[in-house]
């Protein structure tokens, strides 16, 4: 298990490696200029030479690529042209509000995805699979930012139960109770996504029930219900498992037209933000904080295969 994870651990430092590659040539290829951002069009040109001298932008792209990661390793992801203030800083303000929303998102993608998964797996070929394959497939092609506007004018303009935009930090008054802001996004967030773990949990339990040991376990008179839940679902759960990972990790950067639409001080709407300012620390220290993200998720899920199902080997 340790040479495993030592061994998985340093595949994610090549890929992160190579991924801060690609961030950083990719953003500095954006068109469009920051210092004119900050100047204006009317800035003359010994204005645009000092500023662009003073934020080390006169510097060759490899210099400043090297200069970026020499002082990422030292936990220092810039400073942000525009804001001015240090990069982590920033990410941390809007941290919250991404977190927040994605484990609230997550919590209804379980409690509707599996559930209903598994139901419409025991009634395959009947009505009731018929009908939650269809809404799942209609949840999932629905554009997020239409669910959205939907979910405000009923909840929040028509009934008022819900605040339809903002949210007050769970640390501020409130406590919380500040949490009913993310309740409208997290429903947002969660539409497709649940529909998607629906889909995938029917299809492995489906996948599953074919496999001789279920047959085996059938014929000795085991409980129908101890069947599901013991052999067929027990092992559906690893793509499963592995699929509710990767959509946690996504939720962080889906959540762009969502906290867009829901006004709400998260990472999203900051790389919005920031891609029209072209302030790139604050766009290279997101994507980088993502990718991190994404691949200890995925190490962290391979990891969890092995107590899911002893039959798998790592190696």
């Amino acid at each position: 298990m340790l040479f495993y994870v030592l061994r998985r651990t340093g595949a994610a430092l090549a890929t992160l490696a190579a991924a801060s590659v690609v961030i950083f040539v990719f953003i500095h290829l954006i068109p469009g200029d920051p210092i004119y951002v900050l100047l204006g069009d009317e800035a003359t040109p010994e204005q645009v030479e000092a500023l662009r001298t003073r934020l080390g932008l006169d510097r060759s792209i490899v210099t400043q690529y090297f200069y970026w990661v020499g002082n990422v390793l030292q936990g220092d992801l810039g400073t942000s042209i525009f804001f001015q203030d240090p990069v982590t800083l920033i990410i941390r303000d809007g941290a919250e509000t991404s977190i927040l929303l994605a484990c609230v998102t997550m919590v209804w993608i379980v409690l509707l995805g599996v559930p209903v998964g598994v139901l419409a797996a025991t009634r395959h070929g009947t009505w009731i699979d018929q009908g939650l394959s269809g809404i799942a497939m209609l949840l999932a092609s629905i554009p997020t930012f239409w669910v959205g506007l939907y979910l405000i004018l009923i909840f929040a303009a028509n009934l008022g139960w819900l605040p339809s935009s903002g949210y007050p930090s769970i640390f501020e008054e409130g406590g919380l109770s500040n949490l009913r802001y993310l309740l409208l996004p997290s429903l947002t967030l969660a539409a497709p996504n649940a529909a998607l773990i629906l889909r995938l949990t029917r299809a492995s339990m489906l996948d599953v029930a074919k496999e001789d040991y279920v047959r085996t376990a059938r014929s000795k008179g085991i409980r129908p219900q101890r069947v599901v839940i013991r052999h067929i679902l027990r092992n559906a759960l690893l793509a499963v498992v592995s699929a509710f990972g990767f959509t946690f990790a996504a939720l962080i950067s889906e959540a762009v037209v969502t906290e867009t639409v829901f006004a709400l001080p998260g990472i999203g709407r900051l790389v919005v933000q920031s891609i029209l300012r072209r302030d790139y620390p604050v766009i290279q220290g997101v994507i980088l904080v993502i990718v991190c993200l994404y691949l200890i998720i995925n190490l962290l899920v391979d990891i969890s295969y092995r107590y899911l199902d002893p039959r798998v080997e790592l190696e």
